[in-house]
């Protein structure tokens, strides 16, 4: 009879060269270096018995479909997994939520819309974990500098439900020389609706009546730029 197989030991960090351990290769090389399993490695700390810390990552990575998948996975459910306890899922969660911060913490360091993606990319990260609809403004100033983003409608977003008024409310207020509006698609679809695309006629029309610049549109992974 036949002996079963020992499952292969995975290797352990400590057993890396040097250069080839993600805190060491992060303190060479700078964190762009690095891979999203390394990054939250570096999190993690220590693995469980057969994964590395390394190997913990990119399962996490796997079975949330990336980095976006688990910050829109609910804290509970990254706590179930092996090797991510509460005080670790926390650590994770809370590494994504300074990034997201980081992004819109300074005046000077606001990003610039040179494409749809660039809008697309911007809201990408939050939105697409709504299971509602939502509508956003985004504000731009001189050469189309993001100067905030405004939550306006929750729900049902259509040529129906949308004040043209309220779209361009803080445009004005705060002397911004375009927009662009923003909506995501629960179900992934990022194709424009027949509401969408009349709301995107009307709203043409209004801004050229505030000379105020309505953006060209783009779908882009789930979240529709509707303009």
């Amino acid at each position: 009879m036949s002996e079963t197989p020992a499952p292969k030991a995975a290797y352990r960090i400590t057993d890396l060269q040097d250069d080839d351990r993600p805190c060491e290769r992060l303190a060479s090389l700078g964190p762009q270096a690095l891979s999203n399993a390394e990054l939250i490695a570096i999190l993690l700390r220590v693995g469980v018995p057969g994964e590395n810390a390394v190997q913990v990552g990119q399962r996490l990575l796997q079975h949330f479909n990336g980095i976006g998948g688990i910050h829109r996975a609910p804290f509970a459910q990254l706590t179930c997994q092996h090797g991510t306890d509460e005080a670790k899922a926390a650590q994770i969660k809370a590494a994504i939520e300074l990034g997201r911060r980081l992004a819109v913490e300074s005046p000077e360091e606001r990003p610039i819309i040179s494409a749809p993606k660039d809008a697309a990319d911007l809201v990408l990260y939050k939105m697409s974990a709504f299971e509602q609809e939502h509508l956003r403004v985004m504000l731009l100033v001189r050469r189309n500098r993001v100067l905030e983003t405004v939550n306006l409608y929750r729900g049902s977003v259509s040529s129906a439900h949308v004040r043209v008024g309220e779209v361009f409310r803080d445009a004005i207020c705060k002397n911004a020389s375009a927009i662009i509006v923003i909506h995501n698609h629960p179900r992934g679809d990022p194709t424009p609706s027949p509401g969408d695309v009349a709301l995107t006629r009307e709203l043409v029309q209004a801004g050229k009546m505030l000379d105020v610049d309505v953006l060209d549109r783009a779908p882009c992974k789930g979240v529709a730029v509707v303009l």
